[in-house]
């Protein structure tokens, strides 16, 4: 059986993604993409590189989520459906590239420093 697989990640979200040939069924950690993002914002994230690419219905995606938020999940797992589309067909890429699905959204929580409340953040000064 043909499969293609990619790794996806958002923060300190990481998705491993496998496409397999099938119907357009989307599993994620053995649960509905519904039952487990929640919102639609975060489900209609799962579908958009099948829409730009005009490839929905053609694919079973079993997906393993860890890490990080139900949002950074959700982009998570479109960067590795993204990079996995792009496995199957190169002609692909130009379009994820221009909707910006193929980079990896490298923000990151800035660390709390010393002294400070928080990454910024300064406790309330007193001068009396």
């Amino acid at each position: 059986m043909e499969q293609w697989y990619a790794t996806g990640k958002r923060k300190t979200a990481i998705a491993r993604v496998f496409l397999r040939p099938g119907n357009g069924e989307i599993t994620v950690n053995g649960k509905e993409p519904k039952e487990h993002f929640m919102t639609d914002t975060n489900v209609m994230k799962l579908y958009s590189p099948f829409k730009v690419t005009g490839t929905e219905k053609r694919f079973n995606v079993l997906v393993t989520v860890t890490g990080g938020g139900i949002a950074a999940q959700a982009e998570a797992v479109r960067h590795g459906i993204s990079r996995a589309l792009c496995d199957f067909n190169k002609e692909l890429r130009p379009p994820l590239k221009k909707e910006g699905f193929i980079r990896r959204d490298d923000r990151m929580k800035e660390r709390k420093k010393y002294g400070l409340k928080s990454a910024r953040a300064r406790f309330q000064f007193s001068k009396r």
